[in-house]
């Protein structure tokens, strides 16, 4: 098999290990099988075209037209000429796929169905892949770049799944690594017989220094890829935020006993809502349209002492398979049910599982145990939320307004225990939920203008600045200040409620988030949240909403819904505008669910994005949500950098001629420890400049890192010049190039006094015999580029800024060191050996 052959093969086979990253989003993975398929048929034709010889843009168009044919053939073989020959009517119907397959991930949880609009995105786009990576690798002979595809490829998978496992990224890593090595390997065989030695006797190609270059590069990856695997695992971690762990969070645990407890919420929820930035805590992929409804509930509040709101103990119990019916639900209220998959970040440690409420069965590993009074689970043994990844099958109850006013009284024993209030609650409370509720009927109607109260009507202000406060009098002093945030607001409805005789409790949690164009929510530590949820015999713990701009007004407490006529049309805090940094997602009439996910629609969200009409922002959310743009954009900002090249190679070739030796020597140039200097001598001990002391020391101007400092700081200065049009005579001195510089430049005096001290200590170097080197060469090669530019006219001044001169040493450089390379090589290579021959008869031997 030939070099580049095998290259091919290998280009093939390192796309389809890093398309084994896309394995774990969709269900089945068969059509690995059927790309896999398809790339050999491109990479076949590849290596078929470049044997004729094709020019190389025309091996490439050839792929990629016979890829387009192969597409066609098993998608769109219908709306085909001759059922393989594209027409309109074919890419139209890839156009309605696509934009299926976009809708079809948005619509379902990891893993997806693979429908025919995912399958084509999947394998289109690792064919796409695999043509990038073979015209690179194979066609252009560069297999270094052919890594910004196979990146863009493991990108997409990691961005649309819940995190890609480790196994993934080690095989996407091993077939690069594999590439380059081949590709390496081929370079070295054009020169002959490099591995064989010095040695004229055959030997297998196995041994000795055959494979020593080969065995290196496998080494270099081998340590480069450990230290991409174990690198990231030593990194700090943000910390911070709601319910950080056992010590500042909700939950001190359950240890290894049979009840939980926790502290008070107050202050750790705060910290939360006033981080300075936010960081993502959950994300999670849901089946449901109703992304509202999707609060993530931590813990619930149900003990109530005066002071504080706080978990009742309570036994807990293993985690069983399904959790069954909800307490207080009904067969005849409309409900759905739900699966949602839900990733912590690795930073997130909480003691409770953050899941949508009501759950019915979760599919979770670690050590964890189920509290069947809040239907919520919490780690046992140290187990914490940190990086875990859970399944969670759940409910959206969705009652009327009728199936709530009318609700029956609760048992006795569930209303006795969550209608406790503490003898020491100020009666203003009780009072002010008398006036607030007078005229309802009923406990529904009750909650509603609560609700209503606190989140329009009442005029209450929301601010996470305002301290929590503990103690009796907290709540009074709300109701009587109207300052303060959802934790204000959830327990005071919720202690209002149970003096009005409404079993109520307080759940601690996140609001559902901020929707991704990946189709996944983002939960970030802005999005901790408490709300009031009471209880209504035959629907169950209802959630309610008073809290002002924060989260969504349930759907049953708005007016329009109620058929009530007795509740006043006020807006909702889910309507009203937000003042928070990190709003949820609004429930408008005219925003679809579908461009709620794709972040298309006006919304609270910092995500959402304003358009003008439904198909501009339809256009505009597919547009960025498809996983094209995510394989277009590494190679467009490749292409946008390179142009900067020049620029940053140029900025930075001045930071390390100067930046260390801003104003001053070097450090190694003033240490205590003697230095050689430039003439092989032991340095004495003086500063910079300063007269060699007595008995023959030199002092440290004259080490051999000041005078690599007064060459660097000259170098600068002469590169500066020609950038700015002034090109470098090497046959003058030093002191007629300043001149040179000066006259050319026209510099002011300061400027021209710089170049010529600059000049003079070069000379000091070249030729004086203990050379005294001045301190602040450096800040004169920034006054010489300072007085050029002052002289300089536009046009020269962007160009010494975008396409300096001087930025060709990096060709020569380059050229250099192929030229020293190649000779290297080689020297390595015997010469050629004559056969010997007898001496015919007649001829001396």
């Amino acid at each position: 098999m030939s070099g580049r052959a095998r290259l091919a093969l290998c280009a093939w086979a390192a796309t389809i290990m890093a398309a084994c990253a896309l394995l774990p989003l969709v269900d089945p993975a068969t059509w690995i099988f059927q790309a896999a398929l398809m790339l050999g048929v491109q990479t076949g034709v590849g290596a078929l075209t470049r044997r004729v010889p094709l020019a190389r843009p025309l091996t490439v168009a050839a792929q990629a037209l016979v890829t387009l044919m192969m597409l066609t053939l098993v998608f769109a073989r219908e709306q085909a000429v001759a059922g393989i020959v594209p027409g309109p009517e074919t890419f139209q119907y890839f156009g309605t796929l696509l934009q299926t397959g976009a809708e079809d991930v948005g619509r379902y949880a990891i893993p997806a169905p693979l429908s025919d609009g995912i399958r084509l995105m999947i394998i289109g786009g690792v064919l796409v892949i695999g043509l990038l990576v073979d015209a690179l690798a194979v066609t252009f002979r560069s297999a270094a770049p052919a890594g910004l595809p196979l990146l863009a490829l493991y990108s997409v998978a990691a961005g649309l799944s819940d995190g890609a496992a480790w196994l993934w990224f080690v095989l996407a890593s091993a077939g690069y690594l594999l590439l380059l090595l081949t590709e390496s390997r081929d370079r070295l065989s054009q020169w002959g017989r490099v591995f064989g030695g010095a040695s004229h006797t055959p030997r297998p190609e196995s041994s000795g220094g055959a494979v020593a270059p080969v065995r290196t590069g496998r080494r270099i990856g081998a340590v480069a890829l450990g230290i991409a695997l174990v690198v990231p695992l030593g990194l700090p971690s943000l910390d911070g935020g709601l319910l950080d762990g056992t010590g500042a969070g909700i939950g001190a645990g359950s240890g290894g006993g049979g009840t939980i407890s926790a502290v008070n919420p107050l202050v750790s929820l705060r910290d939360s809502l006033n981080v300075d930035e936010d960081r993502q805590v959950l994300s999670y992929r849901t089946n449901t349209d109703n992304v509202q409804e999707m609060y993530l509930r931590i813990v619930s509040l149900d003990d109530f002492d005066g002071t504080s709101w706080k978990p009742t103990e309570r036994s807990i119990t293993e985690v069983p398979d399904d959790f069954g019916t909800p307490t207080g639900l009904s067969t005849d209220v409309k409900r759905s049910t739900i699966t949602t998959r839900i990733v912590a970040a690795e930073n997130y440690e909480q003691d409770w599982l953050p899941m949508p409420y009501p759950v019915t069965g979760v599919d979770i590993d670690g050590d964890w145990r189920y509290e069947p009074v809040g239907r919520t689970l919490v780690g046992d043994h140290d187990q914490d939320t940190r990086g875990a990844q859970y399944t969670v099958e759940s409910l959206i109850v969705q009652p009327t307004a009728e199936q709530l006013s009318s609700a029956p009284e609760p048992p006795p024993s569930l209303r006795r225990e969550y209608t406790k209030v503490p003898a020491s609650l100020p009666p203003v409370v009780a009072q002010t939920a008398l006036e607030v509720t007078k005229g309802a009927t009923n406990n529904y109607e009750r909650a509603v203008k609560l609700q209503d109260w606190f989140a329009f009507s009442g005029e209450f202000t929301y601010d996470t600045e305002v301290r929590s406060g503990t103690g009796a009098r907290a709540i009074a002093r709300f109701l009587q200040e109207k300052e303060g945030f959802c934790v204000h607001f959830s327990f005071a409805m919720a202690s209002m409620a149970r003096t009005l005789g409404i079993p109520a409790r307080v759940a601690v949690g996140f609001t559902p988030g901020t929707p991704q164009t990946n189709g996944t929510m983002s939960v970030g530590l802005r999005d901790a949240h408490a709300w009031p949820e009471l209880y209504f015999e035959g629907v169950g713990w209802t959630r309610f909403e008073p809290t002002p701009n924060r989260g969504s007004t349930p759907p049953y407490t708005v007016p329009e819904d109620t058929g009530t006529g007795g509740l006043p049309e006020v807006p909702r805090p889910s309507q009203s505008a937000t003042a928070e940094p990190s709003a949820e997602p609004s429930a408008s009439a005219s925003c679809t669910p579908q461009e709620v996910k794709l972040g298309a629609c006006a919304s609270e969200s910092a995500a959402a994005v304003a358009g003008g009409d439904d198909d501009k922002r339809s256009f505009w959310g597919l547009l960025f949500f498809s996983p094209w743009t995510l394989l277009i954009l590494p190679g467009a900002l490749l292409v946008l950098a390179i142009p900067l090249l020049p620029m940053l190679w140029r900025l930075r070739v001045r930071s390390v001629r100067l930046g260390a030796h801003d104003g001053t020597v070097a450090k190694s140039a003033r240490g205590t420890t003697p230095a050689r200097d430039v003439t092989g001598e032991a340095g004495g001990g003086g500063p910079v400049g300063s007269p060699a002391p007595a008995g023959g020391a030199s002092g440290y101007g004259r080490t051999e890192a000041a005078a690599a400092h007064a060459l660097a700081a000259w170098q600068e200065v002469a590169d500066t010049a020609w950038d700015y049009g002034i090109a470098p005579d090497e046959s003058q001195t030093p002191r007629k190039a300043a001149a040179r510089i000066v006259r050319l430049g026209e510099l002011e005096p300061s400027a021209a006094e710089a170049v010529h001290r600059v000049a003079a200590a070069v000379e000091q170097v070249l030729f004086a015999p203990r050379p005294q080197i001045p301190a602040g060469l450096a800040r004169d090669a920034h006054q010489v580029e300072v007085g050029l530019r002052a002289h300089a006219g536009r046009r020269t001044k962007l160009r010494a800024l975008l396409l300096p001169r001087s930025a060709i040493r990096v060709v020569w450089a380059l050229s250099a060191r192929w030229a020293d390379t190649r000779d290297e090589l080689l020297s390595r290579v015997p010469a050629p050996r004559l056969p010997w021959r007898r001496p015919s008869p007649g001829q001396n031997s």
